[in-house]
């Protein structure tokens, strides 16, 4: 005889297939990305690191996750690294790009043509 409990599992779907949790790839930007769309309303032309833990993302107050969000951005020309008067100081020119909305993986023209540089032909 056919147990109750097997006669209800025989009409339930199979579970799904575990998958492993894996960060996806905007994630690891998701910081970068809180920086940049603070820095379009920072209403001065340059940032130092002063100012992002004192009037940034509450998710940056912290140095360490600050200062690779800043490098994230310099790596994608959002900002260029400025003229420093101390040895211990981050600050960083503002690049204003016309893009709406900004996102962190935006290349300038500029950018791009050095990366993928056109193609000539010799007669």
């Amino acid at each position: 005889m056919v147990d109750l409990f097997k006669r209800l599992d025989a009409g339930r779907p199979p579970p799904p297939a575990e998958k492993a949790q894996e960060p996806r790839p905007d994630q690891k930007l998701e910081p970068a990305q809180k920086l940049l769309d603070w820095l379009q309303r920072w209403n001065k032309d340059t940032v130092c690191m002063k100012d992002i833990l004192q009037y940034g993302p509450n998710s940056l107050r912290n140095p360490r996750k600050a200062l690779d969000a800043a490098h994230t951005l310099v790596r994608n020309g959002w900002l260029e690294p400025a003229e420093l008067h101390r040895y211990d100081m981050h600050k960083w020119h503002i690049a204003r790009n016309p893009v709406v909305p900004p996102t962190v993986k935006w290349q300038r023209k500029s950018q791009q043509n050095k990366q993928n540089p056109p193609i000539t032909v010799a007669n």
